[in-house]
């Protein structure tokens, strides 16, 4: 599982659109393989700032990872679904 994506870019969770596409703007260019050729640790790290960017520089994506609906590789999780404890439907409601 990927790390969280606003710990990836060093950005805080309150960032702006723009504060969150200029970390990674600064992070890729540092990170890029053409920048580091045969550089299989920059290159890796160009991946996951690339991955936490596609998460959080797109605002559903960002909206969805924020309420909890995807995680930080972007996979549905069900706790935005109404699973976990208590969660929606009849099964989950104690009267």
């Amino acid at each position: 599982m990927a790390r969280d994506p606003y710990q990836e870019l060093g950005v805080s969770r309150g960032a702006s659109h723009d504060e969150i596409r200029k970390a990674f703007r600064k992070l890729a260019k540092q990170h890029h393989p053409d920048t580091n050729p045969g550089n299989k640790a920059a290159e890796d790290r160009f991946k996951q700032v690339s991955a936490a960017f596609d998460i959080i520089g797109d605002a559903e994506k960002r909206k969805k990872f924020d309420a909890g609906e995807i995680d930080a590789d972007g996979r549905e999780t069900m706790r935005g679904y109404g699973g976990g404890a208590g969660g929606g439907g009849p099964w989950g409601q104690h009267h």
